[in-house]
């Protein structure tokens, strides 16, 4: 999905998951997960799980992000990451993506707040 390259697992009104692999393009100059491209997939990860709405609703669009940078993903490894709602309102769901390294540990947390259109 999209330029990062994101492989969908699944996406669903409790749960989305995702795998990324860790691309040379992707990395920072020390060959680890670039932040920006941590946060997209996060970003990605939220929004589709946010826009599992009812039909004739519009969809979503991200109003706050915050992301905790816990750990790093080496270039060549896949990253895993899910994401679960937090809050599941009529105007503003809050989802929490998990980016997961290939060793297990966590690479982020991020906590985001989107809004219905």
């Amino acid at each position: 999905m999209g330029p990062i390259g994101v492989d969908v697992v699944s996406a669903g009104k409790e749960r989305t998951e995702a795998r990324l692999l860790v691309r040379p393009d992707l990395c920072n100059r020390v060959n680890r997960l670039h932040g920006g491209a941590a946060m997209a997939l996060a970003d990605a990860l939220g929004a589709m799980g946010a826009s599992n709405l009812p039909a004739g609703v519009a969809g979503t669009t991200t109003l706050e992000s915050k992301t905790n940078f816990i750990g790093a993903a080496r270039g060549g490894e896949t990253v895993l990451a899910n994401s679960t709602p937090l809050r599941i309102g009529k105007r503003t769901p809050i989802w929490q993506p998990r980016i997961i390294s290939g060793a297990g540990k966590t690479v982020a947390l991020v906590t985001q707040t989107q809004m219905v259109l």
